[in-house]
């Protein structure tokens, strides 16, 4: 109770230690880290964590059996509210400097902050066809997957697919044929956009190339299935290999620079051009990778807590 009050009582003047945007994986780290370090922050949470669509992640050290993505959301919240971090659920809408200062603008209310951990995110791109009703069930049945790196093991020696094209569709397909010998790749809309070395490498992996428009998805069976050039086909697992929207929409506005994707770029410990304010996890460019993103957030945690104490000394 006494280091509960005592956080408020810093609060009372109206400007945090630190805000923290996002709520996933990263975000929800660097809340543990920062109440640890005794630090008044706020959590704000939109409920989109990328995490909480993964069904079973099974390459998260410390679960032999793997662990659902929102059980391990639920689990981080619990760890950070046992050290008094303040989770709020509202979307940010604002980010701007006020001197050496932030204020945090959302759809509810303005906030104030001496420093600002941005841990947004991505959004992956979907199939415009594949309808929400056909996703979701996919997803969670593993017939949909995202992320080769985090379940290409699941996908041993099965009938895959990644829809996609060009290079970033051609390395995706070879990376899973790491994985199994049955891998497809199928353009997305029309026919493939691919350079001639792209198209030796697949040939010479033995990767078999469609051209699309893809359409009809629909589970049959234990299979994901849709439409091709080539007809009606079904696969164990489809990947789509259609990029991702970085979400850094929040920091660009403020001044931060950025890669020309939308990365927001950070030095060593994890701070972006604008002082005070740092970027942690997907919103970075990195894996797409849970530990990476908590590593991640240890480091821009540790740092915010150090530059504090620059300004001010941090004593009990």
């Amino acid at each position: 109770m006494y280091i509960r009050g005592w956080r408020l009582a810093r609060r009372r003047f109206g400007v945090d230690d630190c805000i923290i945007i996002g709520a996933g994986p990263a975000g929800l780290t660097a809340a543990i880290y920062l109440a640890r370090f005794h630090l008044s922050i706020r959590l704000f949470d939109s409920g989109s964590s990328r995490a909480a669509m993964i069904p079973c992640t099974h390459n998260h050290a410390g679960y032999p059996e793997g662990i659902a993505g929102k059980e391990l959301l639920r689990l981080m919240r619990v760890q950070a509210a046992h050290y008094g971090a303040l989770r709020e659920e509202m979307r940010v809408t604002e980010l701007t400097r006020e001197g050496e200062n932030f204020a945090v603008t959302t759809d509810v209310a303005s906030y104030r902050a001496r420093t600002v951990l941005l841990a947004t995110g991505v959004v992956n791109h979907r199939p415009a066809a594949l309808l929400p009703e056909v996703h979701d069930p996919a997803l969670e049945r593993g017939l949909l997957r995202y992320c080769p790196i985090c379940d290409g093991y699941e996908v041993t020696d099965r009938r895959v697919a990644v829809i996609g094209t060009g290079d970033h569709g051609m390395r995706e397909a070879l990376f899973l044929r790491g994985y199994t010998s049955d891998v497809t790749l199928v353009a997305p809309e029309a026919e493939h956009a691919l350079a001639p070395d792209c198209a030796r490498a697949l040939d010479d992996a033995g990767i078999v190339r469609i051209d699309g428009p893809c359409g009809g998805y629909a589970i049959e069976g234990d299979r994901l299935a849709f439409d091709t050039a080539r007809g009606r086909m079904a696969f164990d697992s489809v990947y789509p290999a259609l990029g991702s929207r970085i979400r850094s929409r929040l920091a660009v506005a403020a001044g931060a620079r950025a890669s020309d994707e939308g990365c927001l770029e950070v030095d060593d410990h994890q701070r972006t051009s604008i002082p005070g304010l740092f970027a942690a996890g997907d919103v970075v460019k990195g894996l797409d990778q849970i530990s990476h993103a908590m590593g991640e957030a240890g480091v821009a945690a540790t740092a915010i807590r150090n530059l504090l104490a620059e300004r001010r000394p941090l004593r009990r």
